[in-house]
């Protein structure tokens, strides 16, 4: 940018995108100068380099809030693991369905695992009820996703929350990243900017 710049000629463009054609670097350099912005390099590897006249701090600010926007609408799946016992205490298993359901809340997949031990392995159907119970009570949130499935002496389930949990979750996260004031300055794509091939003036 400007005098980082190390091309003898440029092709410049012009900050509305019009092509101004080749000329000599100092004469872009005076050019953004007049004007009060900044000259850019936005296709280092043409011959000669392409280089485009901005404001590239606003440029940077712009593309800041268009990045920030662009992750608060993504919605992102994160899968937890919640491990559970065949003969789990009552309260023990209350304790473990609610972080069930806030991830759920959270738009979050879960795989809850039950781990066998001893002569428990020769009783899975133990398991299996346990998760069939599961799935039933927060049936509201979500629906299992891979049905119960021994793998050694574990046996797997995994339930992903509804689309209207999901919606209701990255909904909840907008709002609070919009309540934060700081905003992230995005590494900006220069390529870009740059025009096509046949827009340059041959």
């Amino acid at each position: 940018m400007n005098e980082q710049i190390r091309a003898r000629e440029v092709r410049l463009v012009g900050p509305e995108g019009e092509q101004v054609g080749i000329v000599p670097l100092e004469r872009a350099l005076q050019l953004a100068a007049d004007v009060d912005l900044d000259l850019v390099e936005v296709a280092p590897m043409a011959r000669p380099p392409v280089c485009k006249l901005m404001d590239f701090g606003k440029f940077k600010y712009e593309s800041a809030l268009k990045a920030r926007e662009a992750k608060r609408n993504q919605q992102q799946t994160v899968i937890k693991e919640m491990k559970l016992r065949p003969k789990i205490d009552p309260h023990d298993y209350e304790t473990k369905k609610g972080h069930v359901v806030r991830f759920l809340k959270a738009g979050d997949k879960v795989k809850v695992t039950i781990m066998f031990r001893g002569r428990e392995q020769s009783r899975p159907e133990l398991g299996r009820r346990l998760l069939d119970r599961l799935s039933s009570e927060i049936a509201e949130l979500g629906f299992v996703e891979a049905a119960p499935k021994q793998d050694g002496r574990n046996m797997i389930m995994v339930i992903a929350p509804h689309r209207a949990t999901k919606a209701a979750a990255a909904t909840a996260r907008g709002v609070a990243t919009k309540e934060r004031d700081d905003i992230d300055v995005a590494e900006v794509d220069l390529a870009a900017l740059a025009p096509e091939p046949n827009a340059a003036e041959e």
